[in-house]
């Protein structure tokens, strides 16, 4: 599905897209529209059963940046925009960035951000819409930043009561957190649950961030 005309998209239409399971993306940074997707395959993270690389869990056990929930969104986005080594082009452009700041503003997107004292070095940002998480993109100017910033992200959803944690396309980056592929079908069936349960992404007073992640870190023990 796509449609490169983007003057009737607002934020509203683009989370009742969300909510039929449906995203969209520019061609490139310089493009004035959007395609549409809703891909026969999609790719999840379990949120219960998250795993990854055992030297992640020593690199987060040191604490080596500060994790912070939402106080640098649009650095985060603008960060994800940016052309990196291997992608010269971006499918960020500049009304999505302002649809998704919108959406920021509203409480329906967040970001994680990791900090080297005044410095951010990666981080990631998404989409909420009831118990669905809507992983859009990540970045990171320091080793294994956004890798962090994901570990962050799951404990906090799953602190959260969020059911679903969407990454739209399968990547050997993010398979090794036990991402998965489900069919169109089941993917809508799950999409229509978790959008109708609903939750907050918000920062727990007690027990901290920290410990939640140190509980989620259990099942991060199996690949080298």
């Amino acid at each position: 599905m796509s449609d490169r005309s983007l003057y009737l998209l607002t934020p509203d239409i683009l989370l009742r897209a969300y909510a039929a399971g449906i995203f969209p993306m520019a061609e490139s940074a310089e493009a004035t529209g959007v395609h549409w997707f809703d891909p026969p395959v999609r790719a999840i993270i379990p949120i219960d059963d998250f795993h990854g690389p055992k030297r992640l869990k020593r690199t987060i056990r040191r604490k080596p940046y500060a994790i912070k929930l939402n106080s640098a969104f649009h650095k985060v986005i603008s960060a994800c925009a940016e052309p990196v080594q291997g992608r010269t082009t971006t499918w960020i452009n500049r009304e999505i960035l302002g649809l998704y700041n919108t959406l920021h503003w509203r409480g329906h997107a967040h970001s994680i951000e990791a900090w080297e004292g005044t410095e951010l070095v990666g981080g990631l940002y998404g989409v909420s819409l009831g118990s669905a998480f809507f992983g859009e993109s990540m970045f990171s100017r320091k080793t294994g930043a956004s890798k962090i910033a994901l570990v962050y992200l799951v404990a906090l959803l799953k602190y959260c009561g969020f059911t679903l944690l969407d990454t739209q396309f399968q990547t050997s980056h993010l398979e090794q957190f036990g991402t998965y592929e489900i069919t169109r079908a089941n993917y809508h069936h799950l999409l229509k649950a978790s959008v109708k349960k609903p939750a907050r992404l918000i920062l727990p007073s007690k027990p901290d961030w920290d410990h939640l992640v140190a509980a989620s870190l259990q099942p991060i023990s199996h690949i080298s």
